[in-house]
């Protein structure tokens, strides 16, 4: 054991709330080498590096995982926005417990639920930021009604457009996480004219990096109260990291395991990811990456009943509809045979929900013998 002392530089936690079209997206842009995954659709007119917008909750955290076995590809993962993912949260969980919504739960079950959903992929963001990558993550505001339990009255606040109803945990959940919050807001003035009348003056915008009675906020770097809304002001935080040399996630084969697996070692078997992201489409060509596989899924043609959420999945594991018929018909779900638009809409909510393990009963037991009786 050893006890060292002074300052560390490191990759950190941080995020950006405010009102719509204050500009998150254009300020989290400037932090270093970014990648947005972009929920909301809301950078299509900027010029950045995105995955795929996701359309499942699933896909959001594959999306983490793919950026978690590509480390030196970015310096800085942007999820823009926040709120927006945990929309995605929220179906996921009702899916998975067979619910319309998620107050059908009760007793806020489901939004504790919900909250170890948000702790787990925070908890895998903190992984890329232990590797030396910068997580920002963006949310909008919103204004709620304030009470401190020592004084009289109630006042307005802004805070973090998480968690609508009083028993969600999501929002402090996000706040204890990061090292850095910061409220971006246009600053205005209340001018009085002669004639006694108030007028509103001003809009310049501004961020706020301490926690106030009217906003949240707070960082650990000593920074102002108030700075201009630009990346200039927290650039040092940034410029002071130390440069990691990380182990990448599927490093390539080495001397040492190549002369213990010559000639004879499946082709896969040293460059295998955690999970198949090769369809994952970014501002970078993508030629080199399993050609073959990225060509199969370009063709593949998929039901228009089933959902965007689903398909987008099956593209990056290559799954075929057929295969989904065989996993329904060995969960003894719908009998052999059952054709693809028969399937109810909540049915596939359900197949994205416990997406691992269908693809578990794929790889195991349909793709392990293409001969199981399945031809009748």
């Amino acid at each position: 054991m050893q006890i060292t002392r002074g300052k560390r530089a490191r990759a950190q936690k941080v995020v950006i709330y405010g009102p719509e079209g204050i500009g998150k997206s254009t300020f989290a842009a400037e932090f270093p080498n970014p990648v947005f995954i972009d929920t909301e659709g809301s950078t299509d007119n900027m010029d950045v590096a995105r995955l795929d917008k996701p359309t499942s909750w699933t896909m959001l955290n594959n999306e983490v995982a793919f950026i978690k076995a590509n480390s030196t590809e970015c310096g800085t993962l942007v999820i823009d926005t926040i709120d927006w993912a945990e929309s995605m949260a929220v179906a996921d969980v009702c899916a998975q417990h067979n619910k319309k919504g998620i107050e059908d739960f009760g007793w806020g079950k489901g939004y504790t639920y919900v909250q170890e959903e948000i702790g787990r992929f925070l908890n895998s963001l903190s992984d890329l930021v232990d590797m030396g990558i910068n997580v920002v993550l963006t949310a909008h505001a919103q204004i709620k009604k304030f009470e401190q339990p020592d004084e009289l009255g109630s006042y307005d606040r802004y805070e973090l457009k998480l968690g609508q109803k009083t028993g969600s945990k999501t929002a402090p959940l996000v706040k204890e996480w990061a090292d850095m919050v910061l409220f971006a807001n246009y600053k205005t003035l209340i001018m009085t004219t002669d004639n006694g009348k108030k007028k509103a003056q001003g809009g310049e915008r501004v961020m706020y990096t301490n926690h106030r009675p009217a906003w949240d906020a707070k960082n650990r770097h000593s920074l102002p109260d108030e700075l201009p809304f630009n990346y200039a002001g927290i650039a040092h935080i940034f410029a002071e990291q130390t440069t990691q040399t990380t182990q990448p996630t599927n490093p390539q084969p080495t001397p040492q395991t190549t002369s213990a697996t010559p000639q004879n070692a499946p082709k896969d078997a040293q460059t295998e990811l955690p999970i198949d992201m090769s369809q994952v489409a970014t501002d970078k060509p993508q030629a080199e990456q399993a050609p073959m596989q990225q060509t199969q899924a370009i063709q593949q043609q998929y039901s228009a009943s089933l959902p965007q959420s689903l398909t987008d999945l099956m593209k990056q594991e290559n799954v075929t509809e057929e295969e989904l018929q065989k996993v329904a018909y060995i969960r003894g779900h719908f009998p052999l045979g059952t054709p693809i638009e028969n399937f109810p809409p909540d049915y596939w909510d359900m197949i994205v929900a416990h997406w691992k393990a269908t693809m578990e009963v794929i790889q195991n037991q349909v793709r392990a013998d293409p001969e199981l009786p399945f031809t009748m």
